[in-house]
């Protein structure tokens, strides 16, 4: 009886995992990632706006590798994401800016877009953001924030949702395949930076409300599709989510801090309020049935 299994979001038959294994025996001088280009052409697997999901492919190949169902060539280069990105330039410093909100408008959200941008985008989270950056694995949009004057203020990143938390599945009432089709429709603000050299009132609730506007069209324009829904998780011991909150973003529970790997049932991960911000109506079809039109 052939067995399959749920990785990265696919199902992978025992007749996959042989297909793979002989791409790997064939080629023997092919790296990682020629191997998980291989694999899209022959699955056709794609992302809504046509482009092979080479890096779903790499993360499914080292799943499968660490579960000894495949053999693997030694990566080129570290897959370490929080080694890759540690930034290694002395921290910059910023002019204060203490002004009113009225005073810094207009205030611009560029798209991170070119190499220089994303130095900088690197930069802001590695020096100025708690958490750092560790680089986001697929779909992704990161934003760059500024004043009338030209000047940082923060910025912002947008990427792939949780893949399974239990407040936020009962509240849109997903069952196994509402939220395996659903989760595409879900933007993660994974990191929201202001330069701690910014004091402004009212100025994260602005950002907010004025990238959720477009968002969405942003997300369509690069990968094909829109997104109905903005999840964030906010540390319970660090924040209140104030900013979120008057931003008009909801707070639908709170993680258990249980890791996937977690084996004594104690939290091994801080508690997260899990807040939503709905960008369409059709966020209510994320059920069952996935998105309808």
């Amino acid at each position: 009886m052939e067995v399959s299994r749920r990785v990265q979001g696919r199902t992978v038959t025992d007749k996959d995992i042989k297909t793979i294994q002989s791409i790997i025996v064939s080629h023997p001088n092919w790296h990682r990632t020629r191997i998980s280009k291989e694999l899209c052409h022959l699955w056709d697997w794609k992302n809504d706006a046509g482009r092979p999901k080479d890096i779903a492919a790499r993360a499914l190949l080292r799943k499968l590798y660490k579960e000894n169902l495949i053999d693997l060539p030694a990566p080129v280069r570290s897959a370490n994401n929080e080694y890759r990105y540690k930034f290694k330039h002395e921290k910059p410093e910023y002019q204060p800016i203490n002004e009113s909100l009225s005073v810094i408008q207009p205030i611009q959200i560029r798209k991170v877009e070119t190499q220089e941008q994303a130095q900088l985008f690197r930069s802001l989270l590695s020096h100025f953001h708690y958490l750092g950056y560790s680089g986001p694995v697929g779909e992704n949009l990161r934003y760059l924030v500024y004043d009338c004057e030209d000047r940082i203020l923060g910025c912002l990143l947008f990427g792939a949702p949780a893949w399974r938390v239990s407040c936020r599945d009962r509240f849109i009432g997903w069952d196994e395949e509402g939220r395996r089709r659903g989760l595409s429709h879900i933007a993660n603000n994974m990191r929201f930076l202001i330069l701690p050299e910014v004091r402004v009132k009212h100025l994260a609730s602005h950002l907010l409300a004025k990238i959720s506007r477009r968002v969405s069209a942003d997300w369509e324009d690069k990968y094909g599709h829109p997104i109905a829904l903005l999840e964030t998780y906010v540390e319970n011991d660090r924040f209140q989510g104030t900013c979120y909150k008057a931003a008009n973003w909801v707070k639908v529970g709170e993680t258990t801090g249980l890791t996937r790997n977690y084996k004594t049932g104690k939290p091994k991960a801080p508690i997260k309020s899990v807040w939503f911000y709905p960008l369409s109506p059709l966020y209510r079809t994320l059920s069952s049935k996935g998105l309808e039109a």
